[in-house]
């Protein structure tokens, strides 16, 4: 019964959400109150699931990117080879801590132009440490006793890092790409401030036209995305630890 009612309310999230963005006049009652002047109650300058698959969009490219990137770099930092270059690389993921994400867009508008290309520069720079940090954990505490079985078999230096070390980093790995997915997500927002098609425009909208029911409708929309995509990556974590732990175990 304690894992049907969050099921429950996950599956009912995610339905409310799929109706909201393909129906929204139907929520029109509800946020008709909201509204002043006789202002529109739903965002009616554009297509809401269209700015929600557009808003993914921009998310999944910049975590790919920076996956990719942040995972190589903890691998090459982890090797004997590249170990010295590790002051430099964090020093490198750090950046998109360092400067927040308007600061990013700002710089980025100039040498790219407006649009996306800005946004996903700036998610690219902000999702690295998360990803980066967890791969370099995980890949620096792997279980001893399974790394000399791994070297003992007679595997490769590339064997073991495909066989062995990836695969039982793997769920570390998948929680700061849960993190940075999340982080994403909310950030994506401001990349509307300099013309990319994502959910901010419905926030911005509101915020200009005073009308409080866009901007709730914005950030509802990714809350609800926000929490269902966080807890969908929380049990392939899980999963993955499961299915890693009898591998431990019987090294």
């Amino acid at each position: 019964m304690k894992r049907f009612l969050p099921l429950a309310i996950r599956l009912a999230v995610l339905v409310l959400l799929i109706v909201f963005i393909t129906e929204p006049n139907v929520f029109a009652p509800v946020f008709k109150p909201l509204t002043e002047n006789n202002a529109p109650p739903i965002y009616n300058q554009g297509s809401l699931l269209t700015l929600t698959l557009l808003h993914l969009r921009v998310v999944l490219t910049a975590t790919v990117a920076a996956t990719i990137v942040a995972v190589g770099l903890a691998i090459l930092v982890t090797r004997p080879s590249g170990r010295e270059f590790l002051p430099l690389s964090r020093s490198l993921v750090n950046v998109g801590q360092t400067f927040p994400p308007v600061a990013v867009l700002a710089l980025a508008v100039p040498a790219v132009g407006f649009g996306q290309k800005p946004t996903l520069i700036a998610l690219f720079l902000y999702g690295l440490l998360p990803i980066f940090e967890n791969a370099l954990t995980a890949l620096t505490t792997l279980p001893n006793a399974v790394m000399e079985a791994a070297r003992g078999s007679g595997m490769t230096n590339f064997q073991r890092l495909l066989r062995v070390e990836l695969p039982l980093a793997f769920p570390v790995i998948l929680a700061g790409i849960r993190l940075s997915v999340v982080i994403g997500l909310a950030t994506a927002t401001i990349g509307s401030t300099v013309a990319a098609k994502t959910l901010g425009e419905v926030i911005i909208a509101g915020l200009l036209s005073n009308n409080i029911a866009f901007v709730l409708q914005g950030g509802l929309i990714v809350g609800a995305l926000a929490v269902l995509i966080y807890d969908a990556l929380s049990g392939l974590e899980r999963l993955a630890a499961r299915r890693m732990a009898p591998k431990e175990e019987a090294g």
